[in-house]
């Protein structure tokens, strides 16, 4: 069956089953294609709560799923691979946190939202790469623990440091992201001079150094469209382009280095797709005294912002 085929039996299936399809930015080009919505983790959350489907089927990595899950408790929310985990979610624990409110006291406990519902269970307030810096910002205690990103800890520092914030880092990181190199986007600018680059906060802070933009996925997204020059290096999962180059015809897009490939959002195909929503299977579960502690944690972000 080809691609085309495969697309079609899902449009029937989706149809059948009052289902939709939703696909991260970071997804193949093919899973994007066929989603009715693609987007950041937060986005795809959002939608999943806001909208008549009974189904939710989630391609991109079991903490997202997990967020749909818990702003969209009466939905059935299905992920086709239950093992495209992500390596940073796994960096911190609930016992981590609880460690750390120990030694801090007096801190309040900022989760980016890409942990899992049991650490956000255990924090103060989520934030995401876009609104990571304003939330900070807007929280009253002046002490913060940032989980379980380093990098985008370190990045949001540098935003708020004339605030005599003390920002106490725990030290998780995106492997995707983090291996990137100063040299590696020095020579992806040398390849192509007259390209703006952008990349990713979740960067280590050499990269963010020689960065002409640092923004989320979705800030990355609008800032292309919106900017008028015409060609671009991306400093983030390569799935984006896929998107970029849709919605952007005329301009050119070049990834920062080859290495940038998350194996976990790749895991997920069309046939996972169909087959986890033929049988209903990979249905996601968040236990409600943690759903309810981890919606607070969101709640208090939307506070803040």
């Amino acid at each position: 069956m080809n691609l085309n085929d495969n697309i079609q039996q899902l449009k029937k299936l989706k149809k059948q089953k009052n289902a939709l399809l939703f696909a991260h930015n970071y997804q193949s080009a093919e899973v994007q294609d066929a989603a009715d919505v693609v987007g950041d983790s937060l986005e795809l959350a959002r939608i999943a709560r806001n909208n008549s489907a009974a189904i939710i089927v989630l391609c991109g990595v079991y903490f997202m799923a997990e967020s749909a899950k818990i702003l969209a408790p009466s939905k059935t929310v299905l992920l086709p691979r239950l093992d495209a985990g992500c390596p940073m979610a796994d960096m911190v624990t609930p016992e981590h946190i609880h460690a750390l409110k120990q030694q801090h006291p007096d801190a309040t406990v900022v989760c980016y939202i890409n942990s899992s519902a049991a650490v956000k269970a255990v924090s103060d307030v989520c934030c995401t790469s876009s609104n990571a810096v304003t939330v900070v910002q807007n929280i009253p205690t002046k002490k913060i623990i940032f989980v379980p990103d380093q990098n985008l800890g370190y990045y949001v520092s540098t935003k708020v440091d004339k605030l005599d914030k003390k920002i106490i880092l725990h030290p998780g990181f995106c492997p995707t992201h983090h291996r990137l190199t100063k040299d590696d986007m020095l020579a992806a600018k040398q390849a192509h001079p007259d390209a703006v680059l952008l990349v990713h906060p979740e960067c280590n802070k050499d990269v963010l150094s020689v960065a002409d933009v640092i923004a989320s996925t979705s800030g990355m997204i609008r800032y292309v469209k919106e900017s008028k020059a015409l060609s671009f290096i991306i400093g983030t999962e390569e799935g984006i382009l896929h998107r970029m180059q849709r919605d952007n015809p005329q301009k050119r897009f070049f990834l920062a280095h080859p290495r940038l490939v998350c194996p976990n959002m790749k895991k997920t195909t069309l046939e996972d797709v169909y087959t986890v929503l033929r049988d209903e299977t990979h249905a996601i579960t968040v236990p409600e005294d943690i759903r309810t502690k981890a919606l607070h944690a969101l709640n208090a972000m939307l506070k803040y912002t």
